[in-house]
């Protein structure tokens, strides 16, 4: 193989993979940023940033635009279960501005962002090698970073019960009943408080933030069948009669995004001289909004520990142990016959409701 491009070659370039190529840059390193799509990425999520979240983007070095959040509110017809967090305010940021301000914190930084997809990719002991079509790519590490369909994982073998597949092969796979979906919309309409609203229906969630004094953002998260096959409007009508009641007459902006399916497994979250961080080195589910803030933790641990994969491997455990938990508990109650208890029991037991949301804000 030819003599490195750089450091540490950076895969995907959206939140996750900018935050570690700020760090990589200010730990002094060179760093490629190889992203497939042009332009200002966006994704299909709530788009809060919790406390914690909002304070590790802080520590980026960027502050971007949005619209404060200071609590949680789980809803169904007729009742809901507030809490309010202790550990600071958050922020509702539509994908795309937090996007920008960090592509431009690491291009600021240093950083070199490249449009490029990665169709290949080999290792030895001294660096990995990316086959982008024109080129082929040279760092002493490489950091997945590209997504829940992450291509990297694959031609890693890293997913879980798969092999390292030739590029351009998909993995077998087979109809998840379980497999949850999500689709978001924004609407033009000024925000009715400063929640982040969780409604709850007998087959899927929507929840409303606020991201802008005039914009909230809407995500529907279910199985396939509550979340396609209609319109959004009818996934609001038929699933939260109340919130599309809210919505009716407000100007929806921007097209429909979707996402899924949401779980994803990993074998292990390093192969060699490659790191899987964020989603692409596993997801359990959306239900506790706290992705940016698990992936900036995991960005972090990657760039600290490029030369030691067991440590990575720990610190990935440690930054990811509540959310996984916390999630997986949710989950299995949110998919088991008791769902319709979730909110009643959040509404008789605020202090374990409360102690749950600030655990997951701090």
């Amino acid at each position: 193989m030819s003599r490195a491009d750089a450091d540490v070659l950076v895969v995907g370039g959206g939140p996750v993979g900018l935050a570690a190529a700020i760090g990589a840059r200010e730990a002094g390193l060179d760093v490629l940023v190889l992203e497939r799509r042009e332009g200002t990425l966006d994704k299909a999520c709530g788009e809060g940033l919790l406390p914690g979240a909002l304070a590790a983007v802080r520590e980026l070095g960027v502050d971007p635009p949005g619209h404060p959040i200071s609590g949680i509110s789980y809803r169904r017809p007729g009742a809901h279960a507030d809490h309010l967090f202790t550990a600071g305010e958050g922020r509702g940021v539509r994908r795309t501005r937090l996007h920008e301000a960090l592509r431009e914190r690491a291009e600021h930084a240093g950083a070199v962002l490249l449009h490029a997809s990665v169709h290949d990719l080999r290792q030895d002991a001294a660096g990995v090698e990316v086959e982008t079509g024109p080129a082929r790519l040279r760092g002493r590490w490489l950091l997945g970073c590209d997504g829940l369909h992450s291509t990297v994982r694959r031609l890693a073998g890293l997913d879980a019960g798969s092999r390292a597949r030739p590029a351009g092969r998909a993995a077998a796979t087979r109809p998840d009943a379980r497999a949850r979906y999500g689709l978001r919309r924004h609407y033009r309409v000024r925000p009715w408080n400063d929640l982040v609203e969780v409604h709850w229906s007998d087959r899927a969630e929507a929840y409303v933030t606020p991201v802008a004094p005039d914009v909230v953002g809407v995500a529907v998260l279910g199985p396939r069948h509550a979340t396609a096959g209609g319109s959004f409007e009818e996934a609001l009508a038929a699933g939260f009669p109340e919130l599309a009641d809210r919505l009716a007459g407000a100007e929806p902006l921007g097209a429909v995004r979707g996402a899924g399916p949401l779980r994803q497994r990993t074998t292990r979250r390093t192969a060699g001289r490659v790191r899987l961080v964020g989603d692409a080195s596993g997801y359990v589910d959306a239900l506790t909004g706290e992705g940016v803030r698990v992936g900036l933790a995991q960005a972090r641990a990657a760039v600290r520990h490029l030369d030691d994969a067991d440590a990575y491997e720990r610190a990935w455990r440690a930054a990811t142990r509540d959310y996984r938990l916390l999630t997986s508990g949710l989950v299995a109650w949110a998919t088991g016959p008791a769902r319709r208890a979730i909110v009643p029991a959040a509404r008789a037991l605020p202090p374990l409701y409360g102690a749950v949301v600030e655990r997951l804000a701090r």
